[in-house]
Parts: C-alpha cells; structure tokens; sequence
C-alpha cells in the first residue's frame, strides 16, 4: 500500500517540505499515481527512520546518502544490510566522540587560560604543534 506525502509526514514526524528536500537530495524517492500526486511506498519510513537517527547523531547529509546509496531504494534494509551501513560510520562517530572529549576536558582551560591566542591555544593547537610548519594568520586560512 502506498502512502500519500501527508501520510509519511505523520507517520515520520518530518515536515512536508523536509521530505521534498530529502526527495530532491535523491535520500527517499516517490513516484506519481494517475492524479499525478507523491506516493512512497511504506519502505520510505524506514529510510527516513535512518535518515533521522544519522543526523541526530551529527553525519552530514553527504555522509547519509553515500551511505543509503549502499541500501535498496524501495524496500526496506534487512538488518544486515543496515549492520554494514552502521559499521561504516562507526569509526567515524568513535572519533567524534574522542574529539568532544577532548573539548569537553579543555573548554574550561581554555576559557580560564585568558590567552586569547590561536597561536598557543591548547584546543587549536595542541603543544605547538602548528608552530613547526606555519605562524600567524595562516592559522586561520589553513586548518589543517
């Protein structure tokens, strides 16, 4: 049974327009019945259901499609097909998080510190790290 857009709008809890921006993003895709009106099939809540839980967890919309360009367009992952998708972004998300940890511990430092300086600052740069390559302003237009 296909659904109507309003239909997966209430049943996704995604706004309208969020699914038409999905839609032109090649994320979920529908077709036209003889009224010429969206139809998905059920298999879509899945993918947005995906969608959703990837952004919530910070993956870029690039990041997402790449990734559901690995999944069937209509029909529903099987649970390994899914498994492998999140394999793939896991090491991804751990690196993140060691990254926020990091943040996490340093922020109060830094803003204490009273520095105000992106040459030695232990969030920017740790242990003087860039001081071997490059000095000031090309910390700000290079960052790696």
């Amino acid at each position: 049974m296909d659904l109507s857009i309003g239909e997966v709008a209430k049943r996704s809890g995604v706004k309208v327009s969020a699914l038409h921006f999905y839609e032109q993003k090649n994320l979920i895709s529908s077709h036209r019945n003889s009224g010429n009106q969206r139809r998905y099939q059920r298999s879509v809540l899945r993918r947005i259901a995906v969608i959703k839980a990837a952004q919530q967890v910070g993956l870029s919309l690039q990041e997402i499609s790449n990734a559901l360009d690995s999944l069937p367009k209509n029909k529903a992952p099987t649970r390994q097909q899914w498994e492998k998708m999140s394999r793939a972004w896991y090491d991804d998300l751990e690196h993140r998080i060691q990254q926020l940890k990091a943040l996490q511990e340093d922020l109060g430092g830094c803003i204490g510190c009273g520095c105000l300086s992106l040459e030695n600052c232990s969030l920017r740069n740790p242990d003087d790290i860039r001081a071997q390559e490059h000095s000031g302003e090309s910390l700000l237009t290079d960052p790696d």
